[in-house]
C-alpha cells in the first residue's frame, strides 16, 4: 500500500481533522490509522495502520497478527509484538502494547505492507501456547483457522515436535479440535 493512502492522526492532518473526514465519510479507521473510504482493507492496510508499533528488531505477533491476517474485522484492544532478532533489545512499551521477549525465527516471519508479520502458522502456534493463560485468543484462533484453514494442522504438527513448552496439552486438544472442525 502506498502510504499517500494512510493517515496517521499527527502527521498531515490531525486528529479532529480526521474524525470530521470519517463523519463525511471520506475516510475510515483501520486500527491506529485511516484509510480512503474506498480503499480496500486488505492485510497490506492492516499492517501499514499499525506500523509505528512494530520497532526494528519485532513482529507483530498473536492477536495482531491474526488480525492483520484477516482474522476478524476489529484489531485486537491491545497489540502484541514479538522479538525477531537474536540480540535483546530494548523495546518501548506501552498500555496498549505487549512485547514478547522470545525469538521469533527469519523462517516464521513475513514482510506485510512494510512491516514483519508472524507467518498464518505461527501465529496460530503462539495463539496456541497462549491459550492456557488467555482464554480470549481462543477467538482469534477459531477466526483465524476460517481464513487460513490448514494452519491447525500445521502448528498441530509443529507444538507436537516442541518440547516442555508451558500449555502445550491446552493448545493440541484446541488445534485438534479446530482441524476436526474445519474437514
Amino acid at each position: 500500500m502506498h502510504p499517500a493512502f494512510l493517515y496517521v492522526p499527527g502527521e498531515r492532518l490531525s486528529q479532529s481533522e480526521l474524525s470530521a473526514a470519517r463523519i463525511d465519510g471520506h475516510v475510515v479507521e483501520v486500527g491506529d490509522a485511516y484509510v480512503p473510504a474506498d480503499l480496500i482493507e486488505g492485510p497490506d492496510v492492516r499492517a501499514s495502520a499499525i506500523a509505528t508499533l512494530v520497532r526494528p528488531g519485532t513482529a507483530a505477533s498473536g492477536p495482531t497478527a491474526a488480525w492483520i491476517h484477516g482474522a476478524g474485522d476489529a484489531p485486537p484492544a491491545v497489540h502484541h509484538i514479538r522479538r525477531c532478532v537474536e540480540r535483546r533489545i530494548r523495546a518501548v512499551t506501552s498500555s496498549r502494547l505487549v512485547f514478547h521477549d522470545t525469538v521469533v525465527p527469519s523462517s516464521d516471519l513475513q514482510r506485510i505492507g512494510g512491516v514483519l508479520v508472524s507467518t498464518p502458522m505461527r501465529t496460530m502456534l503462539d495463539l496456541a501456547t497462549t491459550l492456557h493463560r488467555d482464554p480470549r485468543v481462543l477467538t482469534w484462533m477459531d477466526r483465524l483457522a476460517i481464513v487460513f484453514p490448514e494452519a491447525p494442522e500445521a502448528a498441530g504438527d509443529a507444538l507436537r515436535d516442541m518440547s516442555r513448552v508451558p500449555g502445550s496439552r491446552v493448545g493440541i486438544a484446541v488445534l485438534e479440535g479446530l482441524s476436526l472442525k474445519k474437514r
